[in-house]
């Protein structure tokens, strides 16, 4: 079976002394892909220089995404917007979604930039839109405004509801918006209640697995640095919630990041 972490965040100091034998170890668990969101223009350049680097190496496919994190919002104008368009346009063969972008209502509040948050989600999914790009979507205690843009933006491609916890009626609507639910650690917490329930009533076809690695550490792993090897526990925990023998919701998987992303 081949799997493909659809959110993992590589290039992070964390993984900066290890990050070959990371990569060796992945590849010997069938961890085939890795799609790395960028968070802020501090780090772009160093997403696509790794996943340009990766296909030299033993190492899995590793799949550059561009974008602006609501959480690193501070200081930035719309010319870094701007700038973000101009390295998208310039990197349109080197990167297969933009992303992370989103709305976190959490920082929303501490902050209170809701309406910068919104203003830079809409102009990535415009951004999203104009290319024919999928997007990594951030989201915490925000599905009314997050949906309410999705409605709005109307992509062709959708993409990945990244990280996604919520009730069956929340995922049907980015369902039916084209969406795929990123799923990760969050189904290993017993208190997810809801959210197991929820995947469990989903289609499989709109699963992808995520481990948002060196973050969101799984149960028993709680202060932890995360790691995309956790890809397997996250998988097998799905296994106990889910219906489909293994190999068969693997396949699933893996082809609807396939078709999501267009990927050979």
């Amino acid at each position: 079976m081949l799997l493909t972490d659809s959110h993992c965040h590589l290039d992070a100091d964390e993984f900066n002394n290890n990050l070959k034998l990371l990569l060796t170890n992945c590849m010997e668990q069938n961890i085939h892909q890795i799609i790395v969101p960028s968070i802020s223009p501090n780090n772009w350049q160093k997403v696509l220089t790794l996943c340009a680097s990766a296909s030299l190496s033993n190492s899995p496919l590793l799949y550059a995404c561009l974008g602006i994190h609501p959480w690193f919002l501070k200081n930035l104008t719309d010319a870094n917007l701007q700038e973000l368009s101009q390295r998208v346009e310039t990197n349109k063969k080197n990167i297969i979604a933009i992303g992370e972008a989103g709305i976190d209502g959490v920082i929303a509040k501490e902050q209170d930039n809701l309406r910068q948050q919104q203003h830079f989600f809409d102009y990535q999914l415009s951004l999203a839109a104009q290319h024919d790009l999928p997007i990594i979507v951030h989201h915490r205690r925000s599905h009314p405004e997050v949906i309410s843009l999705l409605k709005k933006a109307n992509l062709n491609r959708a993409g990945i509801i990244h990280a996604f916890s919520g009730s069956y009626q929340q995922a049907c609507q980015y369902i039916d918006l084209g969406f795929k639910l990123g799923i990760g650690g969050t189904i290993t917490y017993s208190r997810a209640v809801k959210t197991i329930k929820t995947i469990k009533k989903i289609p499989s076809s709109s699963i992808v697995l995520e481990t948002d690695a060196p973050s969101m550490p799984l149960f028993g792993h709680q202060n932890e640095i995360n790691y995309p090897l956790r890809l397997i526990d996250v998988f097998n925990c799905l296994l106990t919630i889910r219906a489909e023998p293994a190999e068969q919701l693997a396949d699933i998987i893996e082809n609807t990041v396939k078709n999501l992303f267009k990927l050979s």
